[in-house]
């Protein structure tokens, strides 16, 4: 029998940019973390057998009409809660604090004074310190039994504690990397106010993953959908440790891939892990089914069902080689990872952002039992897995790619000349981001062609009507928030000069300066 599932901190998400990086922070102090809707009840809740509970800020203020509140039951449930920002005014309102509009919003960094010695949250550090504000209510009375730990100029409780009923809150956003002591704040909440050990590790998910696919798949055929990323090739290598080789790796050249990419994989991947691999050139087909299509979701799904379709197609040939007359290869392994499930409107009750292809873009008929062993994970706890699986750094640091490939990154219809036009634009960002030694310090690089759009250049001495070229570089720790990356002009430039140059019917280079939120880090 598998372990049973760790006992999760949940993070009650009421609409807050940083819901997900506050369960980000808590399984940085090795305590694992699920977000969940404000709407979920508190008794589906408790039926999660939460260790903590922490809940998160978000846009409304508590007296606005249709505001989300807070059960009172929950604080008198036994089990500890931290309050953040919208949370902790919820959490005032609700044991009979107050709550006002003072005339003294905080916004971005402010001067905190801790104001209790006897502080849980603030213990050992300075009594004076900057934290990240985003408010315009404040609490203005603690509830009874709390003691009000700290204070600003514009929240007159900042912080407050009842640590005999083991509840906290505070006003500011401990999770934001501005707040100098935020995640020290959080770890005093998790281990001196819930009372959490520092338990939850990558070789823990290791061992409990392979745990569970060996029960899932038992005698069971798998096949896994490989594509050369980071986060299919952590899965792979993941399954291959439960059921050695009972799993056939499958990669499809959907003609949708960068510059020497199916080379790589073929290479890299295969030599590095033993695994069965078996390429499927399925090009022609991927582009008869995308053909006119510029809707970006409808793109998504249709890359989606045709995946699972060529998938099926593998299966019935790799039992016939096999000559396993008589069976059938009934798992499918597939890469998911958390931040998949919540932007594609799944796990935290979430508005749909956009269909990942391997969660929203499935078919109904789908003929497999999907095995997805990093569904819960986010993208650098992913990498951490495989660094402990012995996948090559080349593999493990590689920059995400997205499964449907360049058709997200045409805006517009895909066609053949438009991918040869964005695989050589996307070939020379690469390669100069290489060449500089930046890798590492950008997270993801897309290059994005706007097919749709034409614009006057002049090359040669002659008018052109050509194509404008996106460049992408973003900064991120997760890939739920980003910032656009600061790369130096003069790499920028060389970049743009070698485009414009070398790749014909592009004349126009702009650089992509958009945080996410409110952008996604792929346009499509």
């Amino acid at each position: 029998m598998t372990a049973p599932a760790p006992r999760p901190v949940l993070v009650v998400d009421f609409g807050a940019q940083y819901a997900q990086l506050i369960a980000r922070r808590v399984r940085e102090a090795h305590v694992y973390s699920e977000i969940v809707p404000h709407s979920m009840s508190l008794t589906e809740m408790l039926a999660r057998d939460p260790v903590a509970i922490v809940l998160s800020g978000g846009p409304s203020s508590v007296y606005a009409d249709g505001a989300p509140a807070v059960d009172p039951g929950l604080f008198d449930a036994g089990v500890p809660v931290l309050g953040i920002c919208y949370g902790f005014q919820a959490m005032a309102l609700a044991l009979g604090g107050r709550v006002e509009r003072t005339g003294l919003s905080e916004f971005g960094r402010t001067p905190l004074s801790i104001t209790a010695s006897s502080s849980a949250l603030f213990a050992q550090l300075p009594p004076e310190q900057s934290v990240w504000m985003s408010h315009g209510d404040s609490v203005s009375q603690a509830p009874d039994g709390f003691v009000v730990t700290a204070t600003t100029a514009g929240a007159p409780v900042a912080a407050m504690e009842a640590l005999d009923r083991r509840l906290a809150g505070v006003q500011f956003h401990p999770e934001v990397l501005h707040s100098e002591y935020g995640q020290q704040v959080l770890e005093h909440f998790l281990r001196d106010v819930a009372g959490l050990d520092a338990s939850w590790t990558m070789r823990g998910v290791i061992d409990d993953q392979v745990a569970r696919v060996r029960e899932q798949v038992g005698e069971g055929l798998v096949i896994c959908g490989l594509s050369g990323g980071v986060d299919s090739a952590v899965a792979a290598a993941l399954v291959q440790r439960a059921v050695g080789d009972q799993l056939t790796c499958v990669f499809v050249d959907h003609g949708l891939l960068r510059a020497g990419e199916a080379e790589q994989v073929e290479r890299d991947f295969a030599s590095a892990t033993g695994v069965r691999l078996v390429v499927v050139d399925a090009q022609q087909r991927f582009l008869d089914a995308l053909a006119g299509v510029s809707d970006p979701e409808q793109k998504r799904k249709i890359i989606g069902r045709e995946f699972i379709r060529v998938f099926e197609d593998a299966a019935r040939d790799i039992v016939a080689e096999a000559g396993a007359s008589g069976r059938t290869i009934d798992f499918l392994v597939q890469g998911t990872l958390y931040p998949d499930v919540v932007e594609s409107g799944g796990g935290a009750g979430t508005a749909t952002i956009k269909s990942h292809h391997n969660v929203g873009g499935l078919p109904d008929d789908l003929a497999f039992t999907l095995v997805e062993p990093l569904r819960t994970l986010f993208k650098d706890e992913v990498r951490q897995v495989g660094l402990e699986l012995g996948l090559p750094p080349d593999i493990v640091w590689r920059h995400p790619f997205p499964g449907p490939g360049l058709a997200i990154r045409i805006v517009g219809a895909v066609d053949s000349d438009r991918l040869r036009i964005l695989r050589a634009a996307d070939a020379i960002a690469r390669e100069e981001l290489t060449s500089s030694g930046l890798d590492r310090d950008v997270w993801q690089f897309p290059v994005v062609l706007l097919a749709d759009v034409r614009s006057v250049g002049v090359q040669g001495d002659g008018r052109t009507y050509g194509h404008p070229i996106v460049l992408r570089p973003v900064s991120s720790e997760d890939a739920m928030t980003a910032d656009w990356s600061r790369l130096p002009y003069d790499l920028i430039a060389r970049i743009s000069t070698r485009i414009t140059n070398e790749v014909r019917d592009v004349n126009r280079v702009v650089l992509d300066v958009t945080s996410k939120p409110p952008g996604t880090i792929e346009w499509e």
